[in-house]
């Protein structure tokens, strides 16, 4: 079962017909819908997928998940907002209605609504991010099926602006503290658009602290939260504008000079950088091809082979598809045999990237090219496992040609199943 959200006009009734469908559908042993509440209930999400299967939610379940889903704490908060918006006149109808304006890029209508009532700009959703309209324009951590970016998202960002929107103002998603510049700069969406740095240009401009503690959610400062959530772009400009950088960050957006000032001349870390920095640095530095700086923390008594977050050194820059690092790497000795936590070496890694891999993760490349990728593991000398070729035949989801340039690569390098 597909679930969409309801109009803005929908009544509580509505709200709990949608949540009995989705338990009907879940009882008949719908998959889509035995998803949504394994993603969604705040339980069933923390559990393994083998205990998901075995554990049966209940129609109060269901309700929590679809409530979660809408963005709020509970049932009865979502009952609550459905009796707000639907009351004559509403303030709650007008801020969601401003809310749809921003993510449809509807200047006229946003407008319209601030003109009649200017104080929709200080209002806050009741949703449990807590959102201003300002933080709509991150396209993060609101809603799922909210988040988006239009084209003219500058144009948005200016008007509320220009309306009066606090330029820093917090919003409660990610463990709070989040503001619009760490919202922008961490989501997906601005960076698909193609507006992220406008955006992060308009609201430096207007003011934006760009060194706020916890902009970017958990606590971290905003370029440190771009490279966890693969941003290279945003935070290659917030390091150009004036961000801190710690050991982590600096290493992340390839700042060699920068590195090289947390380490003492004996090749130890200074008391203001950890190993865990270091290790974190190694790993942002090879995801996104920062090769000297890969090659300095190698100097500095970093193991090739240390996996951090799951996974070596050289399966980031593999999947970072970055052919300088991935060299560098091998000649310091790093293992294409040992398996990451996902069950990989370095071919798995490769697969991965050829199936998966998102253009927008690897800024500021464009349409990189595995196929010298797969043949340097290879003439380096990776194990091919029996049974490659037939496997690759059935990808559908790539080209003929990409197919065919693999197999021949495969081939050239004894396979032959």
């Amino acid at each position: 079962m597909a679930i969409k959200p309801l109009s803005l006009d929908a009544g509580l009734p509505q709200y709990q017909q949608q949540a009995e469908d989705l338990f009907a559908a879940y009882t008949s042993g719908d998959i889509a819908s035995m998803h949504f509440i394994g993603q969604h209930h705040p339980l069933f999400h923390r559990l393994p997928e083998a205990d998901r299967q075995h554990t049966q939610a209940t129609a109060s379940d269901t309700q929590l998940s679809l409530a979660r889903w809408y963005a709020f704490e509970n049932w009865q908060q979502l009952a609550e907002w459905a009796a707000a918006i639907t009351e004559n006149n509403s303030p709650v109808f007008r801020f969601e209605s401003a809310v749809e304006a921003i993510i449809a890029g509807d200047t006229a209508t946003l407008k319209s609504l601030l003109d009649e009532e200017p104080g929709l700009i200080k209002a806050r959703s009741m949703r449990r991010h807590h959102s201003m309209l300002l933080h709509y324009v991150g396209a993060n951590g609101v809603e799922g099926y909210r988040q988006q970016s239009p084209a003219n998202a500058v144009q948005i960002l200016r008007l509320l602006l220009e309306a009066g929107a606090e330029v820093d103002a917090e919003a409660d998603m990610y463990g709070g503290g989040s503001t619009t510049l760490g919202l922008t700069a961490t989501s997906i969406w601005p960076a698909k658009a193609g507006v992220v740095v406008p955006l992060l240009e308009t609201l430096l401009q207007a003011g934006a602290a760009i060194d706020h503690p916890r902009a970017g959610g958990n606590k971290q400062h905003a370029v440190v939260a771009c490279l966890h959530n693969g941003r290279p772009e945003a935070a290659d400009f917030l390091a150009r504008h004036g961000a801190k950088l710690d050991l982590e960050g600096a290493a992340g957006v390839g700042r060699l000079d920068i590195v090289r000032e947390f380490f003492n001349e004996d090749g130890s870390l200074k008391a203001t950088a950890t190993s865990r920095q270091m290790e974190l640095g190694f790993m942002w530095a090879c995801e996104f091809g920062h090769t000297a700086v890969a090659g300095f923390l190698l100097d500095k008594g970093l193991h090739s082979d240390i996996l951090v977050n799951g996974m070596l050194g050289l399966h980031w820059a593999i999947i970072g598809g970055h052919l300088d690092t991935i060299k560098l790497l091998i000649d310091r000795k790093a293992s294409l045999e040992i398996k990451n936590t996902y069950g990989g070496p370095a071919l798995g890694a490769a697969f991965w990237a050829i199936l998966n891999s998102d253009e927008v993760y690897r800024w500021p490349e464009a349409g990189v090219d595995y196929v010298p990728v797969v043949e340097t593991l290879l003439k380096a000398g990776a194990e091919i496992e029996p049974g490659t070729l037939a496997w690759l035949a059935t990808q559908d989801s790539l080209s003929y040609q990409l197919k065919e340039r693999l197999a021949d690569v495969f081939r050239h390098y004894g396979a032959d199943s």
